[in-house]
C-alpha cells in the first residue's frame, strides 16, 4: 500500500487522499457521528479531518502510528474543536438538536473517547511480543483466571503472572513512545 511506504508524499497527493478516504472515511463518519449525533456535522468533522491530514501531512510517521490510528487522533480532535464550538454558542445546539436529546448527551460519557483508547491500545499491542500480547489479552481483555490462562498455555501460573508484569510496561512504554497518555 503506497500510504504505509511513504506517507508524506501519498497524502500530500490527491489520490493518496482519495486512498486514505477509501480506506477510513467510512470509519472516521460513524465515529464523528456517534460523538456528536448529528449527520451534517459528522460530515464536516471527516472533511476537516482529511483537510488537517494532508496540511500535516508530513508530521505523520508511520513508526509511532498506523494511518488509521493518526486519522482518528485528528479527527477525536475536530470532533473536540466541534463539541466546543457547540459549547460556546448554545443556540446552534437549538438549531440541530431537541432538548431532550441534549439532557440525554450531557449524562453520557462519550464513546468517542471509549473508542478511540481501543484502537490506541489495539495498536500498541501489535507493537510486543507474541508472550506478552497473549497474557494481556487472555488475563486483561478477555478476564480469564490466571490458573486456566497458564493451564492452557502449559506454564506456571508465576511465569504468566511475570508475562503480564513485564507485558503492561511493555504497553506504557509503546504508549509513550506513540505520545499517547493512559
Amino acid at each position: 500500500m503506497a500510504l504505509r511506504r511513504a506517507p508524506s508524499q501519498a497524502l500530500a497527493r490527491d489520490d493518496g487522499v482519495r486512498e486514505a478516504y477509501a480506506a477510513h472515511g467510512g470509519e472516521l463518519y460513524r465515529f464523528a457521528l456517534r460523538a456528536l449525533g448529528d449527520t451534517g456535522a459528522a460530515q464536516d468533522v471527516v472533511q476537516e479531518t482529511f483537510v488537517r491530514a494532508w496540511r500535516a501531512a508530513d508530521r505523520f510517521d508511520p513508526e509511532l502510528a498506523s494511518l488509521r490510528v493518526w486519522l482518528f487522533a485528528i479527527a477525536r480532535n475536530v470532533v473536540v474543536d466541534q463539541a466546543r464550538r457547540v459549547e460556546a454558542r448554545p443556540w446552534l445546539r437549538q438549531l440541530s438538536e431537541p432538548a431532550d436529546l441534549e439532557a440525554a448527551a450531557e449524562n453520557s460519557p462519550d464513546p468517542s473517547d471509549r473508542l478511540l483508547r481501543g484502537w490506541i491500545v489495539e495498536e500498541a499491542l501489535r507493537r510486543i511480543g507474541e508472550d506478552h500480547r497473549r497474557a494481556i489479552v487472555e488475563t486483561y481483555l478477555r478476564d480469564r483466571p490466571y490458573a486456566d490462562v497458564a493451564a492452557e498455555l502449559g506454564i506456571p501460573v508465576a511465569t504468566l503472572r511475570t508475562r503480564v508484569f513485564y507485558a503492561l510496561k511493555s504497553l506504557r512504554v509503546t504508549m509513550d513512545e506513540m505520545e499517547v497518555s493512559p
